[in-house]
């Protein structure tokens, strides 16, 4: 379980392609303070840590999380937002995150506005994968509120600290976000369905 609230921001600085894996070497602050084992949220995608070298970590992305994520379009250079699982006792400063994407989607527009910026994203709509006015919504493992809620768009604003520590900096027209739906709302939805 994660917070969306991000910890550090990592550079990929190696990718290799293993069949139909994808193992993804990650420069971040916390790197060496990582441990084997240990889950951590890369873009909103849990992925284990298989081996951590000085300021370094690896994980390992299998074919299922590429076709739902990302991850599959990184290349060197580029940052990664990244969590440690919570810790039982600690204040929830986000919304509860389980680092299940449930989908990818789109930006279809970028707007400064005074200091913060606007961002809309168009997304695939299920019954499972709501969107609901000023409810929780992850992207690329960052908790947020989306606004303007449509049929198949979304809104959030960041503030100037949240653009600067997570990588939403690098989100423009047409990029691809990975999208996480609040688990609450997920299991109103079943239960509803179920009744």
């Amino acid at each position: 379980m994660f917070t969306g609230i991000i910890e550090a921001v990592g550079k990929v600085v190696d990718l290799k392609r293993d069949e139909g894996n994808l193992h993804l070497t990650v420069q971040s602050s916390i790197s060496s303070e990582l441990k084997v084992d240990q889950s951590v949220s890369h873009n909103g995608v849990c992925l284990t840590v298989v081996e951590v070298k000085g300021n370094t970590h690896r994980v390992t992305a299998i074919d299922e999380t590429l076709k739902k994520t990302n991850l599959g379009a990184l290349l060197i250079g580029d940052e990664v937002n990244l969590e440690r699982c919570m810790k039982i006792g600690h204040r929830l400063d986000g919304h509860i995150v389980q680092g299940h994407v449930d989908q990818t989607g789109e930006s279809v527009s970028v707007e400064e506005q005074n200091g913060s910026w606007l961002f809309t994203f168009k997304y695939t709509p299920t019954k499972d994968n709501l969107v609901v006015e000023k409810g929780s919504i992850c992207i690329n493992g960052t908790s947020l509120t989306a606004f303007n809620a449509k049929d198949e768009l979304f809104s959030v604003a960041i503030i100037p600290y949240t653009y600067e520590h997570t990588n939403i900096k690098q989100v423009k027209i047409g990029s691809l976000v990975n999208l996480e739906f609040d688990i609450i709302g997920k299991y109103v939805a079943r239960m509803m369905e179920l009744k």
